[in-house]
């Protein structure tokens, strides 16, 4: 059964920077562990104008950040010192837990030639015992991600497992993140092994149940429904879901099981507590000022 379609909404993260925003949706804040979904791009625009799209230093608790490429490409730092150039294809995953920060500059003109740059951003909430974890961060090459072929289907296992395949990428709960491209005609379900289970329409179109879905929607299903996904049109698909992990609250950046932690995060951005990334540390996006918003209530605005 069809639980809920979602329409992505247009959300802003700065001149140039227009994305859309598919989680958290107020009447579906989360499928499975997942609790943040945005799909930027394609972004085309003048080199000189490069530097607006930048995203400033800004902090994280409590979840994973999963940046996934289809053009184009990102530079990441973050308070581990680490600098990752992120291209497509590349798998990064980086564990917030008990707080870190980082920032995403689009430094290379190349990478928003013909509109290249687009992208797909994802927040995985932790596990309560996991929510305090070190912080990490860790990048796969398209090669360490199966990939699976045959008749009018290609997918990649992002992460989790799904379709008899395992990725190698670590994650702290069960759950499932593919890419997969349909061509017209193709007929396609989804993994049956997860309770929550759902497709966003990255590119083109398709039908289910005689009707028809089109680029920017999100479709949920019920545990145990076995949709028949029909590509009308080649089709991009984000699919994603997985074992629930309960209630969470999430307030700007922060994501957390326990309404205090998140305001606790809040003092601890605010006054320095969360160190900035060793290589950006020149500026930083401030703490949004609290317009007594319930901390269950969403105010996402970072990329990732």
């Amino acid at each position: 059964m069809l639980d809920i379609v979602i329409k992505a909404r247009q959300a802003s993260l700065g001149p140039g920077m227009e994305v859309r925003r598919i989680l958290p949706f107020r009447l579906r804040r989360m499928v499975g562990p997942f609790i943040f979904m945005d799909h930027a791009g394609p972004i085309e625009m003048e080199p000189a104008l490069l530097p607006s799209m930048d995203v400033l230093p800004h902090p994280h608790i409590g979840l994973s950040t999963v940046s996934y490429l289809f053009g184009g490409q990102v530079t990441h730092r973050d308070s581990l010192g680490v600098q990752q150039v992120i291209r497509p294809g590349e798998v990064n995953w980086m564990t917030a837990g008990s707080g870190i920060a980082h920032s995403e500059r689009f430094e290379d003109p190349a990478a928003l030639a013909g509109g290249a740059l687009e992208m797909i951003q994802t927040w995985v909430a932790l596990p309560e015992k996991d929510e305090e974890a070190a912080p990490a961060f860790h990048n796969y090459k398209p090669e360490e991600l199966p990939v699976f072929t045959e008749t009018g289907v290609w997918m990649r296992l992002i992460a989790g497992s799904a379709y008899g395949l395992k990725s190698n990428v670590n994650t702290h709960s069960p759950l499932f993140y593919l890419h997969v491209v349909l061509e017209p005609g193709t007929r396609f379900g989804l993994p049956r092994e997860h309770t929550e289970r759902g497709f966003y329409v990255a590119k083109g179109s398709v039908e289910v149940a005689g009707r028809a879905y089109t680029e920017g929607q999100m479709l949920v299903f019920s545990k145990g429904a076995e949709p028949v996904i029909l590509a009308k049109e080649q089709a991009t698909l984000m699919l994603l879901g997985g074992e629930p992990l309960g209630e969470r609250f999430i307030w700007w950046n922060f994501v957390s099981s326990r309404k205090e932690r998140i305001e606790q995060a809040k003092a601890d951005w605010k006054e320095g507590r969360i160190l900035l990334p060793p290589n950006d540390n020149q500026d930083f996006v401030p703490l949004p000022e609290d317009r007594s918003r319930p901390a269950g209530n969403p105010a996402p605005q970072a990329l990732s």
